[in-house]
């Protein structure tokens, strides 16, 4: 199964199941991971760390 195969699954079973309160958080993280790659992670460490 390829990435794109379960990425549509998840987000396929996220409308059919109604599981509108998890949109929020996979958007945040999505962002999040988004900022990290972009970025090259070294230059957001810092930050990254104080937050957790």
């Amino acid at each position: 199964m390829s990435k794109f195969k379960i990425i549509s699954e998840y987000f396929s079973f996220l409308k059919e199941n109604k599981k509108w309160w998890l949109w929020p958080i996979v958007a945040i993280l999505l962002l999040l991971g988004l900022i990290i790659v972009l970025t090259g992670g070294s230059a957001l460490a810092p930050f990254i760390y104080t937050i957790f």
